[in-house]
């Protein structure tokens, strides 16, 4: 098999909170929670079983801590890609996500950026076909 980036780590204040937001806010799957013993867990989340996911890394040090939310130094870098645009948004509305910007169609698709619990920016993205 050839090389694949398979998990990218997100920075997180408390594991139980952030599972919770993960399933319910953003609706993915957990495809593992392991401990790890000394309170560290292999937490691993993604919107479904193909492609990418997020390891869920509860922040250990103070730099580790003041990165939370700022791991993409204030620019959108966490992209979820949807089929149905219009779904996923008010799925996330009715769940009081804050949206920096109103929906727009670019090149690219339909998009909109909102940002998570701890801070970070997203792309809700519909790809165009």
């Amino acid at each position: 098999m050839p090389p694949r980036l398979a998990y990218t780590t997100l920075l997180i204040d408390e594991y139980d909170p952030a599972l919770e937001y993960f399933r319910t806010v953003l609706r993915f799957i957990v495809l593992s929670d392991v401990s790890l013993g000394d309170g560290k867990r292999w937490v691993v989340v993604a919107p479904s079983h193909e492609g990418g996911a997020l390891l869920l890394a509860r922040a250990g040090t103070p730099d580790q801590v003041s990165m939370i939310g700022q791991q993409g130094g204030g620019r959108v870098w966490l992209f979820l890609h949807t089929d149905d645009f219009e779904r996923d948004y008010l799925h996330l509305q009715t769940h009081g996500v804050r949206f920096e910007e109103a929906p727009r169609d670019e090149a690219y698709g339909r998009v909109v950026v909102f940002v998570d619990r701890w801070g970070n920016r997203w792309d809700l993205i519909q790809p165009k076909a």
